[in-house]
């Protein structure tokens, strides 16, 4: 079945050495929520823009449930754009500035009414239809945006870092209203992003970019735990890294030398001795064991640095072989009570073969 977005081979060259977006097809399905993430200059917005009607493809095409819709204007297709900067009238009113594009559209008073209370509701502000922009908080002019954005109805809400102007502790609380708000009205969301908290914690899809080019597209946990590069390990989460060879390979098993040792890994990727690789593993997803551990992955080495952030510790590992790691641990009350590790003090850490990442090449990000 065709998505509700469907992009053919969508290309954006403002000259011939620079590319803004690179032969992406993408399909998204009605009512999904659908993150673009990446950072600045990897094409996000620009394909965002083109969805829009704001900017045209070079190449490709852009359907709109079902109807091409590459070169018509954005106010010929059933989307509608929440910007960075909200974009709210300031000489009108909440409720006229929702109002606005009902009344374009020729919808009569009463209904227009109706629908303004009724989005207020949705977005928890019906108190405020007859207060101006300026009396708002940042959170609340937010929320006034997608409420504007969806009294219309459109198939698709497109948002371009929505949440970039709030403070960390409002983003944290629009996060969940916003992916609440999707899920009641049913509109496809599509959102851009380079915050990859953001794009892990709302997304029902997460698309990464780099250079113009789609290097992920999958489920948030998928793409978490199973990153397809270095590039989407590397920006997606923290990741250790480390240059390595593999020694031996068996189906889904391989044995990979780093730092002096062998890890094991399990991967879907073929891979054969010999082969140089880049292995990688979250500083979560490493384990302190005893200094005497020898059976399992084991990394060991010495602490070159603490770092104390409230839930946990961030601790350095200058390993033997002489890369250095980082390990994130809870912090439980019997070393809150005993202090932190010295600097110094010997320390070994083992990781599962299911959380070893490992890559084709020896170039690490």
């Amino acid at each position: 079945m065709a998505g509700i977005i469907e992009l053919e081979r969508v290309s954006k060259h403002y000259t011939k050495s620079i590319i803004g977006v690179d032969d992406v097809s993408l399909s998204i399905e009605d009512g999904e929520f659908v993150t673009l993430l990446g950072p600045s200059g990897c094409g996000k917005s620009t394909l965002l823009r083109m969805i829009g009607g704001f900017e045209q493809p070079t190449h490709g095409r852009i359907f709109l449930a079902g109807k091409d819709v590459t070169w018509e204007p954005p106010h010929r297709r059933d989307v509608n754009m929440v910007f960075q900067d909200y974009a709210l009238f300031p000489h009108m009113t909440v409720g006229q500035n929702i109002a606005y594009g009902l009344k374009m559209l020729g919808v009569g008073r009463a209904e227009r009414d109706a629908a303004v209370v009724e989005v207020l509701r949705l977005v928890g502000l019906p108190d405020k239809i007859d207060q101006m922009p300026h009396q708002l908080s940042g959170g609340q002019r937010q929320r006034i945006a997608l409420a504007r954005a969806i009294v219309r109805k459109p198939k698709v809400l497109l948002l371009d870092e929505p949440l970039s102007a709030l403070d960390a502790r409002m983003r944290d609380q629009m996060r969940m209203e916003m992916k609440h708000l999707h899920d009641k009205v049913g509109i496809t969301f599509v959102m851009v992003t380079h915050d990859q908290e953001e794009a892990l914690t709302m997304s029902d899809r997460v698309v990464v970019m780099e250079s113009g080019r789609v290097a992920q597209d999958g489920r948030p946990q998928d793409i978490y735990d199973h990153p397809a590069s270095p590039y989407v390990a590397n920006f997606i989460g923290t990741t250790n890294f480390l240059p390595g060879g593999v020694v031996a390979a068996d189906g889904g098993t391989a044995k990979v030398a780093v730092s002096g040792i062998e890890l094991t890994a399990l991967t879907d990727r073929p891979q054969r001795a010999g082969d140089v690789v880049t292995v990688g593993f979250r500083p979560e997803k490493l384990r302190v064991v005893p200094p005497e551990a020898a059976c399992g992955n084991i990394l060991s080495g010495r602490v070159s640095e603490v770092v104390y952030y409230g839930l946990g510790l961030r601790t350095a590992l200058e390993l033997d072989g002489g890369e250095t790691i980082y390990v994130d641990s809870l912090l439980p009350d019997s070393l809150a009570r005993s202090g932190l590790p010295p600097l110094g003090s010997r320390l070994a850490v083992a990781v599962e073969p299911h959380n070893v990442f490992v890559f084709p090449g020896g170039g690490a990000p």
